[in-house]
């Protein structure tokens, strides 16, 4: 199965459709009328619907077992066809398209079974998906009026010790979506220097200001202690939800001092130093954390 360990849990919806199509007005009839001799086709194939989409990963081999929390089952008829809708609901990694087309399958196949004996001519005309939403594709927007700027918060890296791999790895995620660093600097982890560099930016235009380093325990570790007092304002649920998200990966994620917020209409955001800690918070936070771009050119009308 596609591994889903990096993605954040969202409610996720979708809504799958199929059509029954009759050869006789009686046929209709007789269902609507709950006469068909093996039951109530609409009460069975509802029954049959709601167990397919719950076993919907025991039969498709890369469908990820999920949790389905709401289901249902409607029909319209018209003329001689019934339309079959399910409806899925999920609060988790992944979508559920497969399994609201999977319980329209079986719901359709349900009513064929059990119409076949009054009526040969039936067809199962189309199951298809009519839509979802929930996932990551929902976030997809244009951000390439944004520009970034990164800086890389290390003594070691700064005097040419060692190699930034951290503040590489955020320009390439920023690219992937669409904004691109028009600055990228390594300095020291130093209190005053860190602030020049917030002071020199024009901070006038929406812009990102992404820290990496300098976020852990130590006297050594200045960035949050920087970038906090420059704040216009502080805004904690970023963090808290990078913390979260790390901490149901790595136990010690809680250490992290990262903070965030605006200054002017820059959002400025501080990352950990390492690598892992990097992607782990770019998946937490991003794209979402770019709707405050939104919010903030909202407010001001």
């Amino acid at each position: 199965m596609v591994d889903i360990t990096h993605k954040n849990s969202t409610l996720r919806i979708a809504i799958a459709s199929a059509i029954v199509k009759v050869s006789r007005p009686e046929t209709i009839e007789a269902v609507q009328q709950r006469k068909v001799p093996k039951g109530d086709v609409f009460e069975f194939a509802r029954a049959a619907g709601l167990l397919a989409v719950k076993k919907t990963s025991d039969v498709i081999p890369d469908c990820h077992p999920l949790p389905v929390e709401y289901t249902g089952i409607t029909y319209e008829t018209d003329g001689l066809t019934i339309k079959i809708y399910v409806e899925v609901h999920t609060i988790y990694k992944t979508g559920v398209e497969v399994e609201a087309m999977h319980g329209a399958s079986v719901t359709a196949l349900t009513m064929y079974d059990m119409l076949k004996p009054i009526d040969k001519g039936i067809e199962i005309l189309s199951i298809r998906l009519d839509s979802k939403k929930g996932g990551k594709s929902d976030h997809q927007k244009d951000w390439s009026h944004l520009a970034a700027t990164v800086i890389v918060c290390s003594d070691s890296i700064s005097a040419g010790t060692s190699e930034d791999s951290s503040g590489r790895a955020i320009i390439n995620r920023l690219e992937h979506l669409g904004i691109t660093t028009k600055a990228y600097d390594t300095i020291a982890d130093d209190f005053t220097l860190i602030q020049q560099k917030i002071r020199g930016l024009d901070h006038s235009k929406p812009q990102l200001l992404l820290f990496t380093g300098g976020t852990g325990l130590s006297d050594r570790d200045n960035t949050p202690d920087a970038v906090r007092p420059l704040l216009d304002k502080e805004i904690p649920g970023i963090m808290e939800q990078a913390r979260r998200y790390g901490q149901d990966r790595m136990p010690y994620a809680m250490l992290s001092r990262g903070v965030a917020g605006f200054i002017g209409e820059t959002l400025v955001i501080t990352l950990p130093g390492s690598l892992k800690g990097v992607d782990e918070t770019m998946d937490a936070i991003f794209p979402h954390v770019l709707h405050l771009f939104k919010v903030k050119a909202g407010s001001k009308h």
